[in-house]
């Protein structure tokens, strides 16, 4: 064997150079999103911003619709940490429907510009029909427990009611990303809570109120 020849980095050390180079791909569209918008950023924009050749984002990104599937990802997993972090164990279905609604506002407060580019990318691809509705599952498990525990009306289908609260969000969140403005937005936050106020008033228990 020839002692001069150049010796592979181990697998560990080729792994995480990869998951770097990803990670720089990702973080690149996602910025020109936000800055330009999803249709106006191209592929040769995205691997010129994270330094790689083109062909180095097709390692990684078969097609540039797959970043729409990673940040889906990635806001669901962001989610369902916020949610973990801010549980209050014991708390009612109406406390933990507002606690639920609530981080969804702040996560998309908190990146305003790319939510609205991603939200109409999402949109585009037909997203909302092709992935599963993990929101209203969430909301769903929640109307549940409260239905069970007697807060909300036993005769409620949980799984209805749960679809209802996702597409309350959703024409929440587009109304919201399609203002002229953040000035002209407001709080989604704020629209959030009011529209399940709503709602609850209508599915909690009567003899409770």
């Amino acid at each position: 064997m020839d002692s001069t020849a150049s010796v592979a980095p181990p697998a560990g050390r080729r792994e995480r150079n990869k998951q770097r180079v990803k990670e720089r791909l990702y973080t690149a569209a996602l910025e020109l999103f936000s800055e330009k918008g999803y249709d106006q950023t191209s592929i040769d924009d995205i691997a010129e911003r994270a330094d790689v050749a083109r062909g180095t984002f097709f390692n990684y990104f078969p097609r540039k619709e797959d970043l729409i599937g990673a940040w889906s990802e990635r806001r669901r997993a962001k989610l369902m940490t916020h949610l973990a972090e801010t549980r209050s164990y014991g708390a009612g279905a109406v406390a933990q429907l507002k606690q639920c609604v609530s981080v969804l506002g702040r996560i998309n407060e908190e990146e305003r510009d790319l939510t609205v580019a991603m939200l109409t990318a999402w949109v585009k691809a037909g997203r909302p029909i092709q992935e599963d509705p993990y929101m209203a599952d969430i909301f769903s498990e929640i109307v549940e427990t409260g239905c069970h525990t007697g807060e909300l009306a036993e005769n409620l289908s949980s799984n209805l009611v749960g679809n209802v609260l996702r597409d309350l969000y959703l024409g929440a969140l587009y109304r919201w990303c399609y203002q002229r403005s953040s000035a002209d937005a407001g709080s989604l936050n704020d629209e959030l809570q009011e529209v399940l106020g709503h709602l609850l008033g209508g599915i909690t228990d009567s003899s409770r109120r």
